[in-house]
């Protein structure tokens, strides 16, 4: 069995501690038994760990993702690049194609797909491990998990049962049809014919769907498919597969699961009110703040609200509404203010432009010690970078110098420059040109050892 986590979105109801680059699967708001705050993506993968099951998972996921799984989880976790954002149904023909032509993977072995996000037990995993069992005997050709519903909610899809049937010895239930996110009174018809919340989580053997690629003349070359990507449709998966296969089967699942996709639903899982600097008054009953700001924010006689505060703006909100920021947050348009890398992070500060049209846009940067930022150059900007605290070594034109706390190095447009943190280095960048974009970098080295031999060549 190969296990595909499903990274990708911008979460945009967890506006603004979410971002085009930091989806909520990186939002580090879970509190660990040790007092510490995780994602839900260090979350899922220690409990992968635990289970034994991460030697053969695999993280689907952009290019604008790669830093952010890197810093949170490592270097070593397998990961399938999309080279853009589309939909689930290009994610998981990649991935399938991945494991066909990169992996030479047999075609009857069960692929497993599920979101990387999901609140659960650690017993879920347990089903999900019986998903490849599931679809050997029932010789169906979709197998998913089908959560039992709590109430009749609004938020999540739900699947349909073949009316009068029993579950099998085996565990598992033919599907008839599936219903998106209903009405509440639709909803409690649903739960009346014994439906099952869809949460997302699909199995399939491998030559089902290479099958389905070749009679729609798709590539199912790896390669091939990545230079066809922006040609496939921006679809879901549910839409696109699941709800046209002959045979659907599903196990139904009855501990915790949760979508904490919305400031509810996840400040209900959240153990402190506060997170970060706040004060929140006794009358302020079912009231959250997550900061990431530097100054402190109180609440005083607001019940049931959630305030939210980074670099990218601040909310507050009902918490029953707080789904509508979604919408809302469509109409800001700007970079992203933070962003976790590789490296370390940083934050904006401040952006303008003068009459001139030159932009000028200051950075607060930290890297980790030990940590790197690549050889590389801008074509389109200048830099100015000082040294506030730490040490490291830092080249220039293939010019190596050590920094410290208090040192301004000057980095003209297309000079070649890298730097890496000895001690934790804090530093304030002032890029200056006509179009400051984090895609204005030529990578000549990621590796510090590499660029060290290159110099001594």
């Amino acid at each position: 069995m190969r296990l595909v986590l499903l990274s990708g979105g911008t979460g945009k109801r967890l506006w603004p501690l979410s971002n085009e680059s930091r989806s909520k699967q990186f939002l580090k708001t879970i509190r660990t038994p040790d007092d510490e705050m995780e994602s839900m993506i260090q979350r899922i993968w220690k409990q992968l760990k635990t289970k034994k099951m991460d030697h053969s998972a695999y993280i689907s996921t952009s290019k604008t993702q790669v830093d952010m799984i890197t810093s949170q989880l490592g270097s070593n976790v397998p990961l399938i690049i999309e080279p853009e954002r589309r939909d689930t149904y290009p994610a998981i023909a990649l991935a399938a194609t991945y494991f066909y032509s990169k992996q030479g993977v047999d075609l009857n072995e069960v692929i497993v797909v599920m979101p990387v996000d999901p609140y659960t037990d650690y017993q879920f995993f347990d089903k999900v491990k019986e998903l490849e069992d599931t679809i050997r005997q029932s010789d169906a050709d979709i197998a998913l998990i089908g959560v039992q519903p709590t109430s009749p909610s609004e938020k999540y899809g739900y699947i349909i049962p073949v009316q009068n049937t029993l579950k099998t010895s085996e565990g598992y239930i033919p599907v008839d049809s599936f219903t998106e996110k209903p009405s509440k009174d639709e909803a409690a018809k649903l739960l009346r014919q014994n439906a099952l919340w869809n949460c997302g989580v699909f199995s399939f053997r491998l030559g089902y769907l290479i099958q389905l690629l070749e009679e729609k003349k798709l590539p199912v070359e790896f390669d091939e498919l990545v230079e066809k990507y922006d040609q496939l449709p921006k679809i879901s998966f549910d839409y696109e597969v699941v709800e046209k296969a002959d045979r659907v089967v599903a196990i139904p699942y009855h501990g915790t699961w949760r979508d904490l996709g919305t400031w509810d639903t996840l400040t209900a899982d959240i153990q402190t009110k506060v997170i970060g600097k706040g004060i929140i008054s006794d009358d302020s009953s079912n009231t959250h703040v997550v900061n990431e700001l530097d100054i402190p924010i109180a609440v005083v006689g607001v019940p049931n609200v959630v305030v939210a505060a980074s670099p990218d703006g601040i909310l507050v909100s009902e918490k029953s509404e707080s789904h509508r920021v979604k919408d809302l947050v469509k109409k800001i348009d700007q970079r992203p203010m933070f962003e976790e890398r590789r490296w370390g992070w940083y934050r904006v500060l401040d952006y303008q432009t003068r009459t001139d049209g030159t932009d000028i846009l200051t950075k607060r940067l930290c890297l980790y010690a030990g940590k790197n930022l690549s050889y590389q150059y801008h074509q389109m900007r200048s830099e100015v970078w000082t040294i506030v605290a730490g040490i490291g070594e830092f080249v220039l034109n293939d010019r190596l110098i050590r920094v410290k706390a208090g040192d301004v190095v000057r980095i003209p447009v297309h000079a070649k420059h890298a730097i890496k943190a000895i001690e934790e280095l804090e530093i304030i960048e002032i890029q200056m040109g006509t179009r400051l974009v984090e895609e204005d970098i030529v990578r000549l080295f990621m590796s510090w050892d590499d660029l060290l031999d290159s110099l001594r060549q």
